[in-house]
């Protein structure tokens, strides 16, 4: 009865056997192969030591080396022995090197803090030994040394001094910077006055500032102009054509449309008074049309 429980096919006892024989065999190899020698634990920590260092290396944490030198130093120039003097690590010192390799420059000191892996503790400690070399600077900055070189050191008012009452300018003569000393005009309305009075030909009354959409009325007492003196740009009515004429401020579209019209039917104008035939003319138009026009 036992040697029936234990019974096994002639196949199933060779398949067994074999399994038997490889795993004896597998454990010879491995037994041979290490030399019959068990690894204690202590050669773990000292073998292998060029991996374990790589790995170190792979792993260094970006803090600062309690034996860490401060000195000054330019990161665009700095040799790996100087880097490493200030804590850097190694794969710190790598990630600089490829950064300049590839073109990069460090142009002021907050640069610096853009190095890859760079701890805001070790920039802080840092910062104050950077020096960026003039060579590394932005080039804009060579032109502000030079105006700061020949700069002016007399004081200068931010604004233009504002005319006291009873003193007065020449409206005729007068450019955008003097046209700002007069109380009530600044920047904008000194252009739009120098601009009007170039449209016109030239300012032949102090009335003519009233034209100028919001003139401040209180700026009109600080100006003279003697009428009929300052010199005047006329309009050759006969020889300018309808886009030339319609620039002037007191000519519209279609004012300066009945004049061609008029001299392609008429002939050339002798006198301003022949507007009157015109519709688009009345007394007042040709009043103050007359100062500007030439025949």
């Amino acid at each position: 009865m036992f040697g029936d429980f234990f019974y096994m096919p002639k196949s199933d006892r060779k398949i067994i056997l074999s399994a038997v024989l490889l795993i004896g065999v597998a454990v010879g190899i491995i037994f041979f192969a290490g030399g019959g020698k068990t690894v204690a634990p202590a050669t773990i920590g000292q073998a292998d030591t060029t991996v374990l260092a790589m790995s170190a290396e792979m792993y260094e944490a970006p803090m600062a080396d309690v034996s860490a030198e401060r000195f000054t130093f330019d990161p665009n120039t700095a040799d790996s022995a100087s880097l490493k003097r200030l804590g850097l690590t190694s794969w710190q010192i790598r990630n600089l090197y490829k950064y300049r390799e590839m073109g990069g420059v460090f142009s002021r000191k907050e640069d610096f803090a853009r190095l890859y892996g760079l701890t805001v503790k070790q920039y802080r400690e840092l910062e104050p030994y950077i020096v960026i070399g003039a060579d590394y600077r932005p080039a804009a900055t060579l032109f502000a040394d030079r105006r700061t070189e020949h700069r002016d050191t007399t004081f200068t008012p931010r604004y233009p001094v504002k005319l006291a009452e009873g003193e007065t300018i020449d409206l005729a003569t007068a450019d955008t910077t003097l046209l700002q000393r007069v109380p009530g005009i600044g920047p904008y309305f000194a252009r739009r006055i120098v601009d009007y009075g170039r449209r016109l030909g030239g300012y032949i009354s102090l009335s003519q500032l009233d034209e100028i959409e919001d003139f401040p009325q209180e700026a009109l007492s600080f100006f003279t102009l003697e009428e009929g003196v300052a010199p005047v740009e006329k309009l050759h009515v006969n020889s300018l054509s309808l886009n030339e004429l319609k620039r002037h401020p007191y000519l519209n579209f279609y004012q300066a449309r009945a004049i061609v019209d008029y001299r392609r039917q008429n002939g050339p104008i002798a006198d301003i008074s022949e507007l009157h035939l015109l519709s688009d003319f009345d007394d007042a138009d040709i009043d103050r049309l007359r100062p500007y026009v030439s025949y």
